[in-house]
This record gives C-alpha cells, structure tokens and sequence, in this order.
C-alpha cells in the first residue's frame, strides 16, 4: 500500500510534491499549472491526509518508511531520477529521503520548516498525540494549526483546503504525531547533503529566519530565494515561488 498521489502532466522530469501537517493536494493549488511548463507534478497526500488512507501499523508513519514509498513511487513511474519539493512537515521527509537517496535525486526544493531544520521536543508532539486519541475529531479541529483556523488565504485554495480538512483522519494524525515528528529533524545532517538545494524562504516567518540562515551557511550548494510570504509562502508568494522553482528545474533539468 501506497499513500495516495497523482500525476499532472507536463514537460519535464517528474517533481514530487509533499504537502504539510493537516494539509492536502489543495497545498499545491497555486503551483501546478506554472510547474507543468517544465516537469511532471506528482502531488502525493501523506498517510491519513486528504485521500490517502489511514494505516493502523505505526511502521508506516516512520520517515524512513516514507522514503521507500517514494521509491516506490519512482519506480513506478520508470524513471532513474527526479525532484523533489516538500512544504513545512513535509519538507522532512523529503529532505530525509534526498540525503538517504542522493542518487535519485536531481535537485530539491523546501519551504519553511521547522520541524525540519531544528531540533524539536518530543515531548509536546506526544501530548498533542494523546488529546487527539482521547478526543478525536474534536480534539483535531481544536488544533492551533487546524485548515478551518486558516481565514488569510486565497479563497479557492481555501475553500480546498477547509474541504480536504473534513478527510483528515484523526487516528492517522495522533500516529504522524507519536512516529513522524519525531524524526522530521535535519539539524544536524545540513552538512551532508550532495544534491542542489533551493529553499523557498517565507521572510515574514520569524521564527524560521535563524534556521533559514543556518541552513545557508552549511547546506552545500545550496541557494535561497526569500519572498514576501509567511509559513505557506507556496501559497502567498505563489508567482514568486512559481517562477524559482521552475528557474531552478530549467537549469538542472534541462
């Protein structure tokens, strides 16, 4: 069993997409028609999200078990490699997966995360696992991050997002909380990357301005483009976002 995605078509390499915590496919609303000049977008919905289904085995919630669906993904579509983009929670697995398959991997692009680029407590993603066990969907729509709390964005992907949020699977998320973000981080790999890196920095994130400087400093070959934009700059500097990316996939692409 795979999670869920789709592929666009269009001209180019594949670009795998991966959205973020409690988000769906509506993440990439803004950006698929741009990027289809130039790749091939496979949005993938991760476990319990949207349309994918909602395993029970907690295996399947670990990064690395990620990972190999991705590979699995690959292969399927016949291709020796390819790009990868992931968005905040997101962006952990794909950046996990470059560094575990840098061979596969033709250039990677990451949004505003966290998650990924520090060193998070545990012990807060636990608590936050066993409210939604005990409570449910209540307990989910409580979330400070929840897509129905979300009013400042464009109304389409809105409309989309607030949609999809009604599939969220609250098991799925309370095991993406206990068996995913706790191995979301990269801190202390930065240095170790061997692909090309673009990272699309949301400036109007404070808290991720430090973590974004960082990661200039000690990700190889890397490069970062800062837009006018918060945590979901995809979505609030979408032309911006749009045209670097699809700048950075003409380069290494062809």
């Amino acid at each position: 069993m795979l999670p869920t995605y789709e592929i666009h078509e269009g001209a180019g390499p594949p670009l795998l997409l991966v959205h973020g915590f409690l988000s769906s496919r509506a993440q990439w609303r803004l950006n698929i028609e741009a990027l289809r000049a130039v790749c091939r977008p496979v949005v993938l919905e991760l476990w319990g999200h949207g349309r994918s289904p909602a395993p029970e085995d907690p295996a399947a919630y670990r990064v690395r078990a990620y990972g190999e669906a991705f590979e699995a993904i690959r292969d399927r579509l016949g291709v020796d490699r390819w790009f990868v983009c992931g968005q905040s929670f997101g962006a952990g697995l794909t950046l996990r997966y470059a560094l575990d398959h840098p061979d596969r991997v033709i250039g990677q692009v990451a949004t505003n995360s966290v998650s990924a680029f520090s060193r998070m407590e545990r012990a807060p993603q636990l608590a936050r696992a066993a409210a939604i066990e005990a409570g449910g969907r209540t307990a989910l729509e409580a979330f400070p991050i929840h897509p129905r709390k979300a009013r400042r964005l464009p109304q389409a992907v809105r409309d989309a997002l607030w949609a999809d949020a009604d599939l969220l699977e609250p098991a799925a998320i309370a095991l993406s909380l206990r068996h995913t973000s706790p191995e979301l981080s990269i801190a202390d790999d930065l240095a170790a990357f061997r692909v090309p890196t673009l990272i699309a920095n949301g400036r109007r994130e404070a808290a991720f301005q430090p973590l974004r400087d960082r990661a200039e400093q000690l990700v190889p070959n890397c490069r970062i483009i800062d837009l006018d934009g918060g945590h979901s700059v995809n979505i609030d500097a979408a032309e911006g976002f749009n045209d670097a990316v699809c700048a950075f996939i003409r380069e290494l692409g062809g």
